[in-house]
């Protein structure tokens, strides 16, 4: 099997393994749901806090019946960074730890997301490129949508090479939200001489 991008195998040898701590608050744009690890790392975001939503993301990555969701508040702090995000100091998920599965590919390409510029946004076109694959615009596509952590790993910062907001499993208002917020925090202010 495969290892995951922090060292677990992959698949049913996890069965007995998995308790992931889930926390639900709300933003400016709907509920938002976290599942982390026993380690602290991030490893689901969901839009809201039905928890068929939680399974959902859940079940993608781990398969259903793999895992427990453990209700926490405010595990590992991850609550409290994401609320402060949403306050506007837009740096707390930089260092964010993350924990996902996925393919070579995916998690080259999830890398490449954490070093979008908060505040900039780039094409398909252009992370394939930065992946090392030119002609892979639409498997980064594809990566993008398979993200589990959303916001913190930035699928929201890819754009159409038009410049137009293409494709955000949360919505695309909450893609156009989440550009608008990053763009007028991060903005410097303007002196008044």
């Amino acid at each position: 099997m495969p290892p995951s991008i922090c060292g677990w195998p992959t698949g049913p040898a996890l069965a007995d393994h998995l308790e992931f701590l889930t926390d639900t608050f709300p933003t400016p744009i709907g509920e938002l749901a976290i599942m982390a690890d026993a380690d602290g790392c991030l490893r689901g975001l969901a839009w809201g806090d039905r928890l068929e939503i939680k399974r959902r993301v859940m079940d993608r990555h781990y398969g259903a019946g793999t895992y427990v969701l453990v209700q926490a508040h405010d595990p590992f702090g991850l609550s409290t960074a994401l609320r402060r995000y949403f306050a506007g100091e837009l740096h707390v998920i930089d260092d964010l730890p993350v924990a996902t599965l996925g393919s070579e590919f995916q998690r080259a390409v999830w890398a490449q997301l954490r070093r979008i510029p908060c505040g900039e946004t780039i094409s398909y076109g252009e992370m394939a490129r930065r992946v090392g694959d030119p002609g892979a615009s639409r498997a980064v596509g594809l990566a993008n949508n398979a993200n589990p952590v959303g916001i913190v790993v930035p699928c929201h910062r890819v754009i159409g090479a038009d410049g137009r907001l293409v494709g955000f499993g949360g919505g695309m208002e909450r893609k156009r939200w989440l550009l608008s917020h990053e763009s007028r925090a991060g903005r410097t202010p303007e002196l008044p001489f």
